[in-house]
């Protein structure tokens, strides 16, 4: 397997891994932020995943040296 193919397996793992412990660990909060994403208008939430989606890319930059 690549090394970029190897990463992007391990990522996804990691995401899983922290989604799944989200809901085992807090599952009432979790309800209250889904009731709280509906009520919000759709181009803020896409704001908001833009903005952690870079903020994510500066992570993993910052981490990889690159």
């Amino acid at each position: 397997m690549s090394d970029f193919l190897t990463a992007l397996v391990t990522a996804l793992g990691l995401v899983l891994i922290i989604e799944g412990l989200m809901y085992a660990v807090f599952p009432n909060s979790v309800r209250r932020m889904m009731a709280i994403a509906l009520g919000q208008p759709v181009s803020k939430l896409r704001i908001f995943g833009l903005i952690a989606a870079i903020i994510g890319l500066a992570i993993v930059t910052a981490v990889r040296g690159t």
